[in-house]
């Protein structure tokens, strides 16, 4: 359920409403515009009478919400979401670029590519310390030392740093070094974790699962905002479907979807959604042209040696020359890179 207050409503007349809203029982998250505010009342109250609360003083207007995804959803938040993590606006007309390794390899590689990172002009730096892979056997992240060498390589480039929380239990150490938690794609509906990640400080990235529905997606990031999380994004990394040229589907039209049913901010991940360095550049450029609020890009100067997903990581050269059409592509739809 949707309240939306009086502009004129008094301090007194607001908690008099959040006081009733909760003596029924529903959980309460309050969006304070520039002209308005909005009183989200989470809870099934199936047989609810919303007159209870519309013959309150400060009360507007009451709508009941249909959809399940009720505080990612516009109908709680008209405006698009800003997320500002330092001096970064994520959600915003510039479009935040993310870049770096698939893993942490070591001191020397993550320091070369924090710095190509920076020199391109993207703000963020991705690598994983802790890897999650489909067999048991392949390289698994350096852990606690990988986080200390991408937390110096970034710190020393001005970078902000975003690498993958894959359990409850890591959610502590990894706070330490990171600026923004991953939640990767198999883990977009261990609602366990989802919770967990709830209660933190720190923007949380939710990446699609790999064969989720958009609704279910919403869902998600639905979970961490009713912990109390307000600062959640989007990453668009493709779905698995029946054709297996590339490593995903990528779904491009999940951008423009979820910018109508949600306010949050989305990004996309065309390295992953595609797992073949030819086909990142122009999903990249798709990309932007479809109104991402950024990218997230593979990189790496050795990438037949690479300790997991050489085969999708882009050389610095074609990465650089891809920051530059991106550029341009952003100029065309009004937007800055």
């Amino acid at each position: 359920m949707v309240i939306i207050l009086d502009r004129k409503a008094t301090e007194a007349q607001v908690e008099n409403i959040v006081k009733h809203l909760e003596g029924f029982g529903f959980q309460i998250h309050k969006s304070v515009g520039a002209e308005r505010t909005i009183i989200g009342a989470i809870g099934v109250k199936p047989n609810f009478d919303t007159r209870n609360i519309s013959i309150l003083d400060g009360v507007e207007e009451v709508y009941r919400v249909t959809t399940p995804y009720k505080l990612a959803g516009r109908s709680f938040q008209e405006h698009d979401t800003v997320i500002k993590i330092k001096d970064v606006e994520l959600g915003g007309n510039k479009i935040v670029m993310i870049a770096g390794p698939c893993s942490v390899e070591s001191e020397d590689q993550i320091f070369r590519l924090a710095k190509v990172v920076a020199k391109s002009g993207a703000q963020i730096l991705r690598g994983g310390a802790f890897k999650p892979r489909t067999s048991p056997y392949s390289f698994q992240g350096m852990g606690e030392e990988g986080l200390k060498l991408m937390r110096a390589a970034a710190d020393e480039n001005n970078l902000l740093v975003v690498t993958e929380v894959m359990q409850m239990d890591q959610i502590e150490l990894i706070d330490q070094y990171t600026d923004i938690f991953q939640l990767g794609a198999r883990n977009m509906q261990n609602f366990s974790l989802l919770k967990e990640l709830g209660k933190t400080n720190k923007p949380v990235m939710v990446k699609r699962g790999i064969a989720a529905t958009i609704e279910e997606w919403l869902m998600s990031a639905e979970y961490i905002l009713s912990g109390g999380n307000k600062d959640v994004f989007f990453c668009e990394r493709g779905i698995r479907t029946f054709e297996n040229y590339t490593r995903n589907t990528f779904d491009l039209s999940a951008i423009p979807v979820i910018h109508k049913k949600s306010h949050l901010p989305i990004i996309a991940d065309p390295s992953h959604a595609t797992g073949l360095r030819d086909q990142v550049p122009p999903m990249a450029r798709a990309a932007v042209a479809a109104g991402a609020d950024g990218l997230m890009i593979e990189i790496h100067d050795d990438p037949e040696n690479a300790l997991s997903d050489g085969p999708q990581a882009l050389l610095p050269d074609t990465y650089s020359k891809l920051m530059e059409e991106l550029r341009l592509i952003a100029i065309a739809i009004g937007r800055t890179l």
